[in-house]
């Protein structure tokens, strides 16, 4: 991406940083023992801007870094905020809450970040390529996910095994999606590098030294993980005060807070007629945290002695299958337009409704 490209990237960032704000004001209210509810709005409003600069710091280090291991570290590290929220959640025992936002993440990229990336993008462009390898690679991952948690919920809730060996299920599928993931790396950053020709970061010259870049993304980890220690705490109250469910919570809300600053990029190197970009972001962040994060949260599970299945309850899994499909008719011809794009947001639309009526 050139000058255009870092200029808009940087404008990007800056518009979230008065967000920053709420980083003391976070701090302040818990120190206070405030009512939760201003705790958990607060903190989760300073965990965007936060979440940001995680993001371009990581780009940051992985151009000092070069581009195998810079692309390494964007897949790595892609989904950071959202892992630290959701390993509090786990360590609080909010297991529903930590599985509802699996879904809610893959959902929420494949269709809330997709669909928005394609309709503002095909509104100013009449068609929106995009490489077929990199679509072809994402949903064959996306389906093997499916089918890797669709196997433990059927055999679970019809009755052919029990908890302990749900779990244990749980455990192999877990790490079958980890190992998936390793080969994914190792064939499009490895073996078949050639079939993905998109650019791996969204800025070809650093614009931070080295220290200042590593410095900033240590200083926001810490803040992240205070962050989401105050808005896990504040959560239950939270919910009650809001008539929310904890469904609704996670498949909606904690994907969104998580995941505002990179969804803000999707959608503008869509709007530069960059699709294929905005898909690596958009799906490659959904098969990221079914093949990664998913796994990580199991393991802590066990760590932190409140085990985690692959149990997830039918509506969850009905959803999560139909936005699979949805997402692989919509790219299977190697392009996608605003109507795509919108057929995708009405998708959401629908069941962000059906969670809050839940």
């Amino acid at each position: 991406m050139g000058g255009e490209g870092l200029t808009q990237e940087v404008c990007r960032l800056r518009s979230l940083y008065p967000l920053l704000l709420a980083v003391p004001l976070a701090f302040y209210f818990e120190l206070a023992h405030a009512n939760p509810l201003l705790v958990f709005l607060f903190s989760s409003l300073a965990i965007i801007p936060l979440a940001g600069l995680m993001g371009k710091s990581t780009e940051e280090v992985a151009i000092h870094a070069g581009p195998r291991v810079g692309g390494l570290l964007n897949a790595t590290f892609g989904n950071a905020a959202e892992l630290i929220i959701t390993l509090f959640a786990l360590r609080e025992g909010l297991v529903d809450l930590v599985k509802a936002s699996i879904v809610g993440s893959i959902l929420g990229n494949l269709l809330l970040v997709l669909g928005f990336a394609a309709f503002l993008g095909g509104l100013r462009h009449k068609t929106l390529p995009f490489n077929p390898c990199l679509a072809q690679l994402n949903t064959s991952l996306l389906f093997m996910v499916v089918t890797s948690l669709v196997v433990p919920a059927v055999f679970s809730h019809g009755g052919a095994l029990d908890g302990r060996e749900s779990l244990i299920l749980s455990l192999v599928a877990a790490l079958v999606l980890l190992a998936s993931y390793l080969a994914s790396l190792l064939f499009s950053f490895h073996t078949h590098r050639s079939l993905f020709h998109t650019s791996h970061h969204l800025i070809e010259e650093p614009e931070w030294s080295l220290p200042k870049a590593l410095g900033v993304l240590v200083v926001s980890v810490i803040l992240v993980v205070a962050m989401s220690d105050f808005l896990v705490r504040a959560v239950e109250p939270a919910m009650a005060s809001l008539g929310v469910s904890e469904a609704f919570l996670g498949i909606i809300f904690v994907p969104i807070i998580g995941n505002a600053a990179e969804h803000s990029t999707a959608v503008l190197v869509a709007l530069k007629g960059r699709m294929d970009l905005s898909l690596e972001i958009a799906i490659g962040s959904s098969t990221q945290i079914a093949l990664l994060i998913t796994p990580i949260l199991v393991l802590a599970g066990l760590l932190f002695g409140r085990p985690m299945d692959l149990v997830f309850n039918p509506l969850e899994l009905t959803v999560l299958i139909l936005g699979v499909l949805m997402v692989n008719f919509v790219i299977r011809d190697g392009d996608t337009n605003y109507l795509e794009g919108l057929l995708l947001l009405f998708t959401f639309a629908v069941m962000a409704v059906a969670f809050y009526l839940v």
